[in-house]
């Protein structure tokens, strides 16, 4: 027979337990401002990691959000909304409960790297030689197409006139004209270890890697792959 004497010692345990089972824990706006800002600092280096800078440094804010927020019986987690540019991105932060809770998060970052700048005045079609660019850190929120690499500026040429202390971006920068219309080409053909050349005329103007135009020495005009300084190499 069960023994009533224990009765009402079991109930009070078991409603306990079921109050915590069932009891949602708080979530205050800190804890989630602080995942967002992990989040935020993950995409900042898969950005800096894409663009090749070099020793980055951020400093992410979190905008709060004003509205109040739920409990919640699970760890909510934190989505990438629109994270195209570094300088402000979106998040948001789900409660997995069932019909939990979204808010939405924005963070605004400040970006630091050492970048390529003019090292001296450039001007308008200069190619650039080593000594034309050098490395610095620089703010570069508002500037995320700048260059960390060096390598990537070889045989470029400035589009304008560019200051020295100036941090290079790619729309001051173009590949060198290398082979222009009317002027004479050298056409050179390798197989193997044979190599054929023979004079020819551009009939378009290209930078290296670029398909031109080329009418070869027996007036016949064939496709060619710019190369180097006046010269091409048949693609056909």
């Amino acid at each position: 027979m069960f023994n009533t004497r224990i009765l009402p010692r079991i109930v009070p345990l078991l409603l306990i337990g079921t109050i915590k089972v069932s009891e949602a824990a708080p979530v205050t706006p800190e804890q989630l401002a602080a995942q967002v800002q992990r989040a935020a600092q993950v995409e900042l280096k898969r950005h800096a990691e894409l663009s090749n800078w070099v020793e980055p440094e951020f400093a992410v804010e979190v905008v709060r959000n004003t509205r109040p927020i739920g409990p919640c019986n699970a760890v909510p987690r934190v989505e990438a909304q629109d994270v195209r540019s570094p300088a402000r991105m979106r998040f948001v932060a789900i409660c997995p409960d069932a019909g939990g809770w979204r808010y939405e998060f924005v963070t605004r970052a400040r970006i630091s790297a050492r970048v390529a700048i003019a090292a001296n005045d450039l001007s308008s079609g200069k190619i650039l030689a080593p000594e034309d660019v050098l490395l610095e850190r620089h703010d570069i929120t508002g500037t995320p197409d700048a260059f960390g690499d060096l390598a990537v500026l070889q045989e470029t040429a400035a589009r304008r006139t560019i200051r020295a202390g100036t941090v290079l971006r790619q729309n001051m920068l173009a590949a060198p004209t290398l082979v222009k219309r009317g002027e004479a080409v050298r056409i050179v053909a390798k197989r193997d270890q044979v190599e054929v050349s023979m004079a020819g005329e551009a009939m378009d103007t290209g930078a290296r890697g670029a398909t031109v135009r080329v009418k070869n020495a027996s007036g016949v005009t064939i496709r060619a792959r710019v190369t180097d300084v006046g010269q091409v190499e048949p693609v056909d």
